[in-house]
């Protein structure tokens, strides 16, 4: 006989997995992007390692590229040796937040009104603490899954992962030994819709995609002179002009495969014709509510303007005029996306990558995709995974490089009317308490099926 929901009984995991997650924020492990600035990354790994080792891990400690940037990897035997490891990972650092904008301390870890709060809480030390509560319970209790499980905290990777996962990849290809999948941010997590019958549908997201990533630089170089003249030659006015064109510029719409499955089964179960024809396609996905934002920005490329540079006196027409650009650029567009933005910036204006990370895209089949959705199912009977397309980036893109196929599945159920997506790098970063024990048990569900 089963047990009801009410007779359920919580497993270590799942009675420690909040105090994890909340400690975890406590270390401010922001990551400005400038190395004499970011810190905090090794004492929380060591913090994790500590955790790991108590319950009798042997854990490996590595800083990748530079001081004080630590990565903690741990391996948990299964019962079949023969077949490609499972690895779990989560980034230790997390963005800047202003403790003025918040209504609590971003670094405080507030366990308040049903939420964790701080920083982190949802980018991602949810996960974080989830794979360290299953990882600490499986080991003190001697269960064994069905195949190898490795466990990576790693360091960078809000700033693209240069001294965290592209440098562990290029430098201890060792630590992946095995790995033939991994799971990591930013999926699992719910989205209610409505049903065409009057009911509703919980959505599980699983990633299976993300755009590339580039952050390009502009520049315009002009004759420098005294701002009185008059001047025909301005580096400041070709970048503002080159800027304003490609800032102002729609790129075509695409439908990729893992967005087109996304939008079938959606209008599959809400009965919302998404034509892939319609020029409104965005205003039909605004039926959604907040994950339209994520989605939207998966059926263009993107170029933001984000940061510009020029001059150094107001009187002074500045020889150099720089620009960055933000760019997302969907799998198997790269090309013609560059050759627009040229067309776009005219020959007067040159163009560098800073950084360039390179799309990602899987499939959504798999033994593995049959035990996240089994999982879920278990768990949330209205649950569903469905794959969609991630318009950020994560580590997946370095992991990739392996061979790894990789996956985001942080498994969460949320409220329907929280605006989760908006909570990504947010004032008031929180997560539901709930959802931290009902991710636990799914997550424990889905490493000893898979």
């Amino acid at each position: 006989m089963g047990t009801t929901p009410s007779e359920h009984q919580p497993s270590r995991a799942e009675r420690e997995v909040v105090d994890l997650v909340s400690r975890l924020i406590r270390f401010d492990t922001s990551n400005t992007g400038d190395l004499a600035t970011t810190a905090g990354e090794r004492e929380c790994a060591e913090w994790v390692a500590d955790r790991l080792q108590e319950v009798g891990y042997e854990t490996t400690y590595v800083e990748s590229g530079a001081s004080g940037r630590g990565n903690v990897f741990a391996r948990l035997p299964g019962a079949d040796p023969g077949r490609g490891a499972l690895m779990l990972h989560g980034h230790l650092d997390v963005v800047p937040a202003e403790p003025s904008d918040w209504s609590v301390h971003p670094f405080s870890g507030a366990v308040e009104d049903g939420y964790v709060w701080g920083r982190g809480a949802v980018d991602m030390k949810d996960m974080v603490g989830m794979m360290l509560a299953v990882a600490r319970r499986f080991k003190a209790e001697n269960i064994v899954p069905p195949r190898d499980l490795v466990f990576a905290f790693v360091a960078d990777e809000e700033a693209g992962g240069t001294y965290g996962c592209q440098w562990l990849v290029q430098h201890r290809p060792d630590l992946f030994d095995g790995v033939t999948e991994a799971v990591g941010e930013v999926g699992g997590y719910s989205l209610t819709v409505p049903r065409r019958d009057g009911g509703e549908r919980r959505f599980y997201l699983v990633e299976t995609a993300e755009k590339g990533l580039g952050w390009m630089r502009l520049t315009a170089k002009g004759r420098a002179g005294h701002g009185s003249f008059l001047h025909d030659d301005n580096a400041v006015t070709l970048l503002s002009q080159a800027v304003a064109r490609l800032g102002s510029h729609t790129f075509p719409l695409v439908i990729n495969d893992s967005v087109a499955e996304f939008l079938a089964a959606v209008s599959d179960e809400t009965g919302i014709d998404f034509d892939p024809a319609s020029p409104d396609i965005e205003g039909t996905l605004a039926k959604l509510g907040s994950i339209a934002r994520i989605i939207g920005a998966t059926l263009r490329d993107t170029a933001n303007p984000t940061m510009l540079r020029a001059g150094y006196k107001a009187n002074v027409i500045p020889q150099t005029a720089e620009a960055v650009v933000d760019c997302r650029i969907l799998p198997g567009r790269r090309a013609e996306f560059e050759r627009t933005v040229d067309e776009l910036i005219g020959p007067d204006v040159t163009r560098e990558w800073i950084t360039s990370l390179d799309s990602y895209e899987t499939t959504f089949d798999g033994d593995l995709v049959d035990a996240m959705n089994a999982a879920i199912e278990a768990h949330d009977p209205l649950g569903r995974t469905v794959p969609y397309m991630l318009s950020a980036g994560t580590d997946a893109k370095a992991f990739a490089k392996l061979g790894i196929r990789c996956f985001g599945f942080a498994p969460l159920k949320l409220p329907p009317e929280l605006d989760f997506p908006a909570l990504f790098h947010g004032v008031d970063e929180r997560v539901p308490v709930d959802a931290l024990h009902f991710g636990t048990r799914v997550m424990e569900h889905f490493l000893m099926h898979s």
